[in-house]
């Protein structure tokens, strides 16, 4: 297989695409590709100060080296979630997001959440009891509040996650088994600024996992291949697993699947529950009076509520 561009060998062969790039074109062709994203979706500005949420994974640290090679104002944020089961998963996965910033002279932000809230998360959860023996539940509750948190306090105008296109194809597939409107509504490339949340972006919604994979390699980004030890068995591995199956029978199924939503989801199809097409919030959302963050509940938010129960808990032992 040669390359479109140059004639020379090609390094990948996208299917999908009926593209096959050379090393060089391929690494030109991945940012040339997010910029279009970024424009087509309007995710942000040049003047905008961007953070972007790293876990040591190829994909979070592939979109920060992407951003930075086109130029963007854009910080890291690392959260130390505390699970070090087995191979000291969020050890290693600290050390390379450490490493990458150091090696190219960038700002990383860290957050330990055992240092901040006392236990890391595995305990969170287990003195919580929600997530029924895993603790993914509230390791995605207590991301989003620290994310959301750290933006706010220090000024971004934009959050940015590596979710890929088979993230957002998996997901996308259980709350459409599931029929989850309101989570329906809010699935996209970007979700709209309100009063105490930054806007979020997923700039690399577009990418397949294996197209992603192969840019870190070929830039030489040293990343944690093993997966979160929680996540086997996890609902979302099975959904990418079926529609693996399904892009290998039908190359480009998962890409037509997500953007045949977004049109469906542009055209107004999904309207209700107070949410906009473009996914602008709920406009019942109101300040949580512990620690000032937006939220749907009565009183305290998800994740004050839990840092209370769990303070109860301590408290009792």
């Amino acid at each position: 297989m040669k390359c479109r561009k140059c004639g020379a060998k090609a390094s990948v062969n996208m299917h999908q695409h009926k593209l096959a790039l050379c090393k060089e074109h391929y690494l030109e062709w991945v940012p040339e590709q997010t910029e279009r994203f970024i424009k087509k979706y309007q995710m942000f500005k040049r003047g905008d100060r961007i953070l972007v949420a790293v876990s040591g994974g190829k994909d979070s640290l592939s979109l920060w080296d992407i951003l930075v090679r086109l130029g963007y104002q854009v910080d890291g944020l690392y959260i130390g979630l505390g699970i070090d089961e087995g191979i000291g998963y969020s050890s290693e996965s600290h050390r390379l997001a450490e490493k990458f910033a150091n090696e190219n002279n960038l700002n990383l932000h860290i957050v330990d959440i055992e240092k901040e809230y006392s236990q890391p998360i595995p305990v969170l959860a287990e003195i919580s009891h929600r997530g029924h023996g895993k603790p993914c539940a509230v390791c995605g509750l207590t991301k989003r509040h620290v994310m959301n948190r750290i933006a706010r306090d220090l000024g971004y105008d934009v959050l940015a996650t590596g979710h890929n296109l088979d993230d957002e194809a998996a997901v996308l597939f259980g709350n459409t088994l599931s029929w989850s409107g309101e989570y329906l509504l809010r699935q996209g490339p970007v979700l709209p600024s309100t009063d105490g949340l930054a806007r979020k972006v997923k700039p690399l919604c577009r990418f397949y996992e294996r197209e992603m994979t192969a840019y870190a390699l070929l830039r030489g980004i040293e990343y944690i291949y093993e997966e979160c030890p929680f996540a086997e068995g996890s609902t979302s591995i099975y959904y990418k697993e079926l529609l693996n199956k399904l892009e290998t029978d039908r190359p480009g199924s998962k890409l037509t699947f997500y953007l045949r939503f977004l049109e469906a989801r542009q055209s107004g199809l999904f309207v209700e529950h107070n949410v906009a097409a473009d996914g602008d919030l709920p406009t019942y959302l109101h300040p949580c009076p512990n620690c000032g963050q937006p939220t749907s509940a009565p009183g305290l938010c998800s994740f004050c509520r839990l840092m209370e129960k769990v303070k109860a808990e301590s408290n009792a032992l």
